[in-house]
């Protein structure tokens, strides 16, 4: 045991009174509340109304539920509870980003679509909040000791309990804390994004397309580490490919939004434009 590893809780759970709360789904609600909370602060300094968040969020947050668990069932089916229930028990084997931002975003353009909304200004402010909202939610991991990665004897180790380790790494305690890696990335990348979004000269949606890029680029190296079970293709992760994909076409969009001929101008200037389009509530 390294002695400056870092320890894992003893439960997923939480008592609160006579009930108990997984921490995993109380991470997500919060997740999704600082996600509202920041998103609608930046919508409104860009002359947008605050309500249109609110009704986004209502549709687009349960889909990316949905389709967070609608990946995770058909690429990890193993992992899920061998019981009708299985599928719908996200406290067990939980969600995968991958699903979960390609459905909530596709539910959340057709309502801005539907609001007459300026849906790439709109994608771009969402991007800070959405990383925010998944740095939260790796917390959730922590607690359900998951999403860890190969053996590690680093002062930051991780300890996984016996009933955690995945099959040949019974006897090792300590573990490359994967989980810690992306939240702290998250959160950095967050920062960069809502520094962009300041200044102001990035044209929409390049915002979002540069978070598509940076988290998937991140992915690349944590799926190099990460040791729970998943499906493998020429001896990589599924997941190792799905985040090169998506970096490369996060990249490619990017370039396309900044390149392509536009006579509007960039981010941050005209708001008089931006806020007519917000708050076209259709």
């Amino acid at each position: 045991m390294v002695p400056a590893a870092i320890p894992s809780p003893s439960s997923g759970e939480i008592d609160v009174g006579p009930a108990s709360v997984h921490v995993y789904g109380l991470m997500y609600a919060i997740g999704v509340f600082a996600a509202v909370a920041l998103t609608s602060r930046l919508w409104e300094r860009r002359g947008g109304d605050r309500a249109l968040v609110h009704e986004v969020a209502l549709w687009a947050f349960p889909a990316g539920l949905i389709g967070g668990r609608l990946y995770f069932v058909a690429t990890s089916w193993s992992e899920v509870p061998q019981h009708w229930w299985g599928p719908l028990a996200i406290w067990k084997g939980g969600l995968s980003i991958w699903g979960g931002i390609a459905l909530g975003t596709a539910v959340g353009v057709w309502r801005l679509r539907r609001a007459g909304a300026d849906v790439a200004a709109f994608m771009d402010v969402a991007a800070p909040g959405l990383l925010v909202a998944q740095a939260i939610g790796r917390v959730g991991n922590y607690f359900n000791q998951e999403l860890f990665g190969r053996p590690t004897d680093l002062p930051w180790a991780l300890e996984i309990a016996p009933a955690h380790r995945p099959s040949g790494y019974g006897g090792i305690a300590t573990f490359h804390p994967t989980f810690l890696y992306e939240l702290l990335f998250d959160l950095a990348l967050a920062g960069v994004l809502l520094l962009l979004l300041r200044r102001g000269r990035i044209r929409p949606p390049g915002v979002f397309a540069l978070y598509v890029a940076g988290y998937s680029g991140f992915r690349i190296f944590e799926e190099t580490l990460r040791i729970d079970p998943s499906h493998h293709i020429l001896g990589l992760r599924l997941n190792f490919f799905v985040a090169v994909a998506l970096c490369v076409a996060g990249g490619a969009w990017f370039l396309r939004s900044q390149r392509r001929a536009s006579t509007e101008p960039p981010t941050g200037s005209s708001r008089t434009s931006r806020s007519l389009r917000a708050n076209a509530s259709g």
